[in-house]
């Protein structure tokens, strides 16, 4: 069942934390039955991913996580806000899909792939948590109900490890090549890791218009737009200077 967060509002979701909780499994090793993985999605418009393990791996400085979100339809992220945030170093994520329009409403869009390299947390020595903007797109207005839902499933979480962990060969399914880091040239590969997920996806209820004032928008914006322009017509003419 799909988890559907209270507080939803034009906006995006309440500053209120949600988790769901991720085990991975246990093949019977006894190095793998005690970590526990656990993600935070919080509001539209800030998207934090959480992950935090148990005391399986001693030692997490040698490890790095990457996160690859994956962006529905009803949602973008936009890169130039990308680049500005990590000019500001407040985030390490970088669009990875090509040919990325945000201007393009729900129904003409695709989903579109986000890399985001989580940092260690301060306050926890086996936390990861990584910060991703994301917004609403536009969606064909609806008959009755003024809503509509958009799904964002749960990522794939890639991890790269300077040494060697028997926990590792636990959890990892299959190695993903991605840079080493955000502004490395060099190549690695990660190991795509296994988990059960006590919630499947997060649903984000999204507010959409009504057919029946279709028309009333239409004229409404005509009408404005006739007024603004006839009263830059009126102030050209009035104070601006022409010379033949």
């Amino acid at each position: 069942m799909d988890y559907i967060p209270p507080g939803s509002s034009v906006h995006g979701i309440s500053r209120q934390a949600y988790w769901s909780g991720l085990s991975f499994p246990s093949p019977g090793d006894p190095h793998c039955s005690q970590t526990l993985y656990r993600l935070s999605h919080r509001e539209v418009g800030d998207l934090l991913t959480k992950v935090k393990f148990g005391e399986s791996i001693e030692d997490l400085q040698t490890c790095r996580l990457l996160i690859k979100q994956y962006i529905p339809t009803g949602l973008f992220v936009d890169p130039y806000e990308l680049a500005s945030l990590r000019e500001r170093n407040i985030t390490e994520a970088v669009m990875v899909s090509e040919n990325f329009n945000i201007e393009a409403p729900n129904y003409l869009s695709k989903e579109s792939e986000v890399l985001i390299y989580a940092r260690q947390d301060s306050q926890c020595i086996d936390c990861f948590q990584a910060f991703l903007p994301v917004h609403y797109r536009y969606h064909r207005p609806h008959i009755k109900d003024g809503e509509t839902f958009t799904v964002v499933h749960n990522p794939d979480l890639l991890m790269y490890c300077d040494q060697e962990f028997p926990v590792l060969k636990c959890w990892a399914q299959s190695k993903v090549t991605a840079p080493c880091a955000l502004n490395s040239k060099d190549i690695c590969q990660w190991n795509n890791m296994k988990y059960k997920s006590v919630y499947k996806n997060l649903t984000l209820q999204v507010p959409v218009g009504l057919t029946i004032h279709t028309s009333l928008v239409c004229s409404v914006t005509l009408l404005i737009s006739i007024l603004c322009s006839t009263w830059i017509l009126v102030a050209v003419f009035k104070y601006g200077h022409f010379s033949l």
